[in-house]
């Protein structure tokens, strides 16, 4: 990456650590309290941790980072040499984190374009990861957010939770709130739409459920180039099997990453959950 331009994102993307070094991706953690204490994501909490909490019915909340900490990380870059950021994000409808750095980037000393990619976990992932290789190539910074953006839009978030609770307790389900009523009687399958969280179809059992999730990401995928991420939190026997299917029946794949949801997303979805992102090159 050229050291005029600098690439900073939250912890939601949950990029693999050999991305994030090879690219020098600048990574603002989320907070996640259990009880009183207060952790950092990815630095001082796990998403083994948060599920052990979780079953262990202890309270966990999630806060997105300050304006202040994002204004050090774009004085980092500044004092890097950097003369100008882009900065991706979770969707603005699950976490303040965009508004907190569009914030911070309007008392920061060199230009930065913030960017809302109305997507979480490796969806995020994939649109920084755009921006990384738009900065690789020597674009500018509007060029580079148009490069995000337009990854960001083609790019399909599916999920199966077991249940609706830990959704229903952080707010995080919009419209999905609908399926409240009948959720013991139906497993969800749920996807972004429009940065929200949006009820898909309902399902009478998980081996339904994760066998549509397969379907619905074949589908999507088609026979274009893609990338695509099969994430999970304390599930990795769902997961592992699916991922392999997957590579099998998508001809067009070209990148395959499978773990766990980070401590943030896994506080709001519970142990169990099972997504797959779909990115078209």
């Amino acid at each position: 990456m050229p050291d005029r331009l600098a690439l900073v994102t939250d912890s939601t993307a949950y990029l693999p650590q050999e991305a994030i070094d090879r690219h020098r991706i600048a990574v603002v953690p989320l907070s996640v309290a259990v009880g009183d204490e207060v952790l950092a994501e990815g630095v001082e909490i796990s998403p083994k941790d948060v599920a052990e909490a979780l079953r262990a019915k202890r309270r966990v909340t999630t806060s997105r980072p300050s304006p202040e900490t994002f204004a050090a990380a774009y004085r980092a870059a500044a004092e890097a040499g950097a003369s100008g950021v882009v900065s991706v994000h979770i969707s603005g409808e699950l976490s303040g984190t965009y508004e907190a750095a569009r914030l911070a980037a309007g008392e920061a000393g060199i230009p930065v374009r913030v960017v809302d990619s109305r997507l979480v976990g490796m969806a995020l992932g994939h649109t920084v990861l755009a921006a990384a290789r738009a900065l690789e190539a020597g674009l500018g910074l509007d060029e580079t957010v148009a490069a995000a953006t337009a990854r960001a839009a083609t790019t399909s978030s599916f999920f199966y939770v077991d249940t609706l609770e830990y959704l229903r307790r952080g707010g995080r389900i919009g419209a999905a709130r609908a399926l409240l009523g009948s959720a013991l009687a139906v497993k969800p399958l749920l996807h972004l739409s429009g940065g929200r969280i949006e009820p898909l179809e309902k399902v009478r059992t998980a081996s339904r459920a994760i066998a549509r999730l397969e379907e619905l990401a074949v589908e999507q995928a088609g026979t274009a180039e893609v990338d695509i991420a099969v994430h999970h939190l304390a599930a990795e026997e769902r997961a592992e099997p699916l991922a392999e299917r997957l590579r099998e029946r998508v001809p067009g794949l070209r990148n395959l990453y499978v773990g766990e949801v980070g401590a943030v997303i896994g506080a709001h979805v519970g142990p169990g959950l099972l997504a797959v992102v779909v990115s078209p090159r």
